[in-house]
């Protein structure tokens, strides 16, 4: 089976750099892909992405070593076992609230015994490789979204489920919860304790901690941190702050 260098970099303590895909075009995917991020992860959440265009963006990223990620909209199992079987290697859900999500969370993303699953991979196995069956438990990554003032009461409990391998940070969501303003980086001293506490509690429970960033500074400062999971940057504003640069030296 195709390896999943998430994980091959995680073992070696490394931080994944991850780009976001919010526009639901093939090409800009496969162009995002040629630069060479760790990971692309396509947003059927708050991208206007739906899933026949997920699907053209998936083969799109195959043509590199980009390790492709789905955010799906919700824990509902039907999406996140479609995304799975169109050959997403790793799974952010967001509004993991409590263990019993987290828990549903694994069982969605895990073949029996450890989950439910449902049998189909269909494109999967084009992506993955024909044994892709025998090994996607242990090579499938899951991330549950830790972002209100709920899961940071239950932490330690959604922390502890087992086949729970990562958690990501959505910082704007979290301060909201926390009565913040919603920024990316530079978040008010009550978000930034929540996120320190965070990755502090993840990394003890030996889990992944990832986050969304808006600047290259804020990224390597958590992962100094200790995130090894880093957003920066998506597909729509890159091409928005592009233009905004060109347009602005010519009209001075």
């Amino acid at each position: 089976m195709r390896e999943n260098r998430l994980r091959t970099l995680w073992r070696k303590d490394q931080a994944a750099v991850n780009g976001w895909l919010a526009i639901p075009s093939s090409f800009a995917a496969e162009v995002m892909a040629h630069q060479g991020w760790d990971t692309l992860t396509i947003d059927l959440q708050h991208g206007v992405v739906d899933y026949t265009a997920m699907v053209t963006m998936l083969q799109a990223i195959s043509t590199t070593a980009t390790v492709p990620v789905v955010r799906v909209p919700w824990l509902e199992p039907g999406i996140i076992m479609k995304s799975l079987d169109a050959g997403a290697y790793g799974i952010i859900c967001p509004m993991v609230n409590t263990r019993e999500d987290a828990q549903r969370l694994v069982a969605y993303t895990h073949y029996a015994p450890q989950g439910t699953r449902s049998f189909g991979p269909v494109r999967a196995t084009l992506y993955g490789g024909a044994d892709y069956a025998e090994h996607a438990n242990q090579t499938i990554v899951a991330f549950a979204m830790i972002e209100t003032a709920q899961a940071l009461d239950n932490l330690d409990a959604i922390l502890s489920v087992e086949g729970l391998d990562a958690i990501y940070i959505g910082p704007s969501d979290l301060s909201l919860s926390l009565g913040c303003k919603p920024v990316f980086d530079d978040v008010e001293p009550k978000a930034q304790q929540a996120i320190e506490h965070i990755v502090e509690r993840a990394r003890a429970h030996g889990v992944v901690a990832g986050i969304h960033n808006g600047r290259p500074d804020v990224a390597q400062a958590r992962i100094d941190l200790g995130f090894r999971f880093v957003t920066l940057g998506s597909d729509a504003r890159l091409l928005a702050a592009g233009s905004q640069q060109l347009l602005g030296a010519m009209r001075k």
